[in-house]
């Protein structure tokens, strides 16, 4: 299939309202915006973390259409959509109609006819969620769970979620660092736009030139490479270790495990080189011992399970923003109450 090119995603992701009509992608969308997803998804965590069940979406139907395998995501938009009290259908894409022969169009089209509400699409071309949502079923909320390399934003802004709660600092004041294959990798893109949307005046992005995408001057000016790990890690406040595909090992870009966990690995040695309230995150799943090691991983500064209930809260909150006008037109709510 191909994939349009993205143009002016906020065009398509918004109303005329200003409010989440899509959620394709965390570029184009404001500070304003950002915080208001942020903000509803605290709206579903008491004090204690625990996930608050609501029936915003109680009636309407969540269909996972995931054409690239992720048990873990597509568990948490299921568990995200039955918590609001949706109807959630999993749709077999490996063994769906276009398997047959049927065009994608035509699939999408018949699913968008069974009344559905909202799609939750992973697609390893980027621009697929962008595609469906301007060009074949504008009429249904989209909700990007990954598409290519290009963005994973509900990943960037249950990320965001666990920075927010877990500092309780100001982003304008936080050193962020993520480390490791950041060409393959559309949570980096993801997290450094956010990052960059909410404040964050230093960004440190950790990695072998081999890891690093084409144009990374474009990054912005507050993002910073660093090739040693050592001076990278030094004073910050958050690390976010990605995972290496296993795909890069042993290739011209990846020498080996062995050598990437000696140069970049992320060890208890390094970790006492940031702050000493500093948080450690995965978006999973985890190599350890090649990207991360399990005393870091299971350490006192590791909130890499509590990002998976982050998760949950952002996802319920991004399903529940994206069909806020359809309930305010069925004067079922005034607006997501907060």
């Amino acid at each position: 299939m191909h994939i349009a090119a993205l143009h002016q995603p906020s065009q398509v992701q918004l109303n005329q309202q200003g409010n989440l009509k899509h959620f394709l992608t965390i570029e184009g969308l404001s500070q304003a915006s950002l915080t208001q997803i942020l903000d509803t998804a605290e709206s579903f965590l008491d004090d204690n973390n625990n996930l608050i069940n609501r029936p915003l979406l109680d009636g309407l139907t969540v269909m996972n259409l995931f054409f690239e395998n992720s048990t873990r995501t597509r568990t948490t938009f299921e568990a995200a959509a039955k918590r609001l009290s949706a109807n959630v259908l999993n749709i077999d894409i490996a063994r769906s109609s276009t398997s047959k022969g049927e065009t994608l169009r035509d699939t999408l089209w018949n699913l968008e006819a069974m009344a559905a509400d909202i799609f939750v699409v992973r697609h390893s071309s980027s621009g697929a969620a962008h595609f469906i949502a301007k060009d074949v079923c504008p009429n249904v909320a989209i909700i990007n769970a990954g598409d290519g390399r290009h963005a994973h934003p509900t990943q960037a802004m249950l990320d965001m979620l666990t920075i927010r709660r877990e500092t309780q600092k100001p982003f304008e004041q936080l050193s962020v660092a993520i480390i490791g294959d950041i060409k393959h990798s559309r949570v980096a893109r993801s997290n450094v736009a956010a990052l960059q949307t909410l404040g964050c005046n230093d960004i440190r992005v950790i990695a072998p030139n081999t890891l690093l995408p084409v144009g990374f001057n474009e990054y912005g000016e507050h993002v910073r490479l660093f090739n040693k790990m050592d001076a990278g890690v030094k004073d910050c406040d958050v690390i976010i270790a990605l995972r290496i595909q296993n795909e890069r090992i042993d290739s011209p870009a990846l020498a080996s495990q062995a050598e990437f966990y000696k140069m970049y690995g992320l060890n208890q040695e390094r970790l006492a080189l940031a702050k000493s309230d500093c948080i450690v995150m995965h978006p999973g799943p985890m190599n350890r011992g090649v990207e991360i090691d399990s005393s870091v991983a299971d350490g006192a500064q590791s909130v890499i399970l509590k990002q998976v209930t982050y998760g949950i809260a952002v996802r319920m909150a991004v399903l529940a923003l994206a069909m806020q006008g359809q309930l305010q037109q069925q004067g079922l709510i005034d607006t997501i109450t907060l």
